[in-house]
């Protein structure tokens, strides 16, 4: 499978990125001030940093396996779109003048623990772990998406939320080709 049999997407072209310019030039959504979005938004990079970590575990993992170069170069690729979308909240955390967080917390913990120890179940159950981690930062995004103002909705809903579906579907891909090998 290459990335083109699997779909595209900001990600892959590298472009992912927060838009806008200085602070305080947006109107916030129903949901609240810039301290909201600022906390929402850290909830999200928190989620994104731990997803970044948990990947590198599931690739040192097959890495130590006999894992083809394609599941190696796609768990790669999601780790660092991961990564992209990390910085891009934390870009936008500054642009609204708060302090991203600087590590994935009490998620982070769960997620490795979580991932660890489907490794050591095997491929398939280390795939539907990852699966579960974007299936769970899929519906953080979703539901916290009017906690903030329009342009830090727009980065959630236009870029962060169709990367997550993408993921979703190459780990379903992921999980068939396992199954059906």
């Amino acid at each position: 499978m290459s990335r083109n049999d699997m779909g595209n997407s900001e990600w892959s072209s590298g472009e992912f990125s927060s838009s806008g310019s200085s602070r305080g030039e947006y109107p916030m959504g129903a949901g609240g001030d810039s301290d909201e979005a600022c906390r929402q938004l850290n909830s999200f990079l928190r989620g994104e940093i731990s997803a970044a970590e948990t990947y590198k575990m599931a690739i040192d993992k097959a890495a130590k396996s006999d894992d083809t170069a394609a599941s190696m170069g796609l768990l790669r690729e999601i780790q660092e779109e991961h990564g992209r979308a990390a910085q891009a909240l934390r870009d936008r955390i500054r642009e609204l003048g708060g302090e991203p967080s600087d590590s994935s917390g009490a998620w982070g913990a769960w997620a490795k623990f979580t991932q660890g120890t489907a490794n050591l179940l095997g491929d398939a159950a280390s795939l539907k772990s990852l699966k579960e981690g974007e299936e769970h930062g899929l519906k953080d995004y979703e539901e916290g998406a009017d906690d903030m103002d329009a342009t830090s909705m727009e980065l959630v809903t236009n870029q962060l939320v169709p990367a997550q579906q993408r993921h979703i579907m190459l780990l379903d891909q992921m999980i068939n080709a396992v199954g059906s090998a």
